[in-house]
């Protein structure tokens, strides 16, 4: 597949751009590394995440095939979700990511000081 130099509206990559570059997509794969979790233990990992914003975001996740949503039968009836061999496939590269943001955060709030004095 040739590199884009533009993304085009009607592109599918954007669409799954969009969901993986989500920073509660990101979050939640990355809390599901070690393996699978109830609802609630997701929501604990992640500081000032809404229900609805949780919600959503496991929905979508696993309508790309990054999670697995599994019933467990129980009483109250539990669902548990783990991530899939798709969805481990994004580690390395959150990893990555996540490393450059390590690297480079003194630069970039240094940048946006200098950014801020600037304004009127």
């Amino acid at each position: 597949m040739p590199e884009c130099d533009h993304f085009n509206i009607d592109c599918p990559s954007r669409q799954l751009f969009d969901q993986i570059a989500d920073k509660w997509s990101m979050m939640v794969l990355t809390v599901l590394v070690p393996g699978p979790m109830r609802f609630n233990a997701i929501k604990r990992h992640l500081e000032g995440v809404t229900q609805k914003a949780l919600t959503q975001c496991l929905r979508k996740l696993e309508r790309n095939g990054l999670l697995h949503r599994r019933v467990i039968p129980t009483s109250p009836v539990g669902v548990e979700y783990e991530i899939t061999p798709l969805g481990h496939s994004l580690h390395a590269p959150f990893k990555a990511l996540y490393r450059w943001t390590l690297d480079n955060i003194e630069d970039v709030e240094a940048s946006r000081k200098a950014f801020d004095l600037r304004l009127p």
